[in-house]
């Protein structure tokens, strides 16, 4: 392959770069929210009571950046750090609790980490066949 040739090549990649990373980061973004609520669904995370609170992470719409992409993943509750991280101590309502931390988001970083990773690979792969 000649230099112009591999310039072309990149030329081209780096204008597809952006919607491939796109479609990883939402697909990344669904899954991870996925196994958040799975690890919500009762120990050693929260109990569910309702599935209010489980079927309240959802991730946000993907925000494309230049040749990229970002994405959250939340909840709107306000119960969602303390189910977490546990809380000892007065609310702002008087009420006492002590209660112990019940880890659902904790756990599924990693797993939403390799996927992130293997996602991005496959972009780069796209672009450059």
């Amino acid at each position: 392959m000649t230099p112009d040739e591999l310039a072309d090549r990149l030329e081209h990649a780096a204008m597809k770069i952006g919607p491939a990373v796109q479609k990883g980061v939402k697909h990344t973004a669904t899954v991870g929210a996925a196994r958040i609520r799975g690890n919500a669904s009762g120990r050693p995370g929260p109990n569910v009571i309702s599935g209010d609170y489980r079927n309240s992470w959802q991730p946000a719409p993907v925000v494309p950046l230049p040749y990229g992409a970002m994405c959250t993943i939340g909840t709107d509750r306000p119960q969602g750090r303390r189910l977490e991280w546990g809380f000892v101590g007065t609310d702002s309502l008087g009420r006492s609790y002590d209660q112990p931390p019940f880890p659902h988001v904790e756990p599924a970083i990693g797993f939403i980490g390799e996927t992130l990773l293997a996602q991005m690979r496959l972009a780069v792969a796209e672009v450059l066949l």
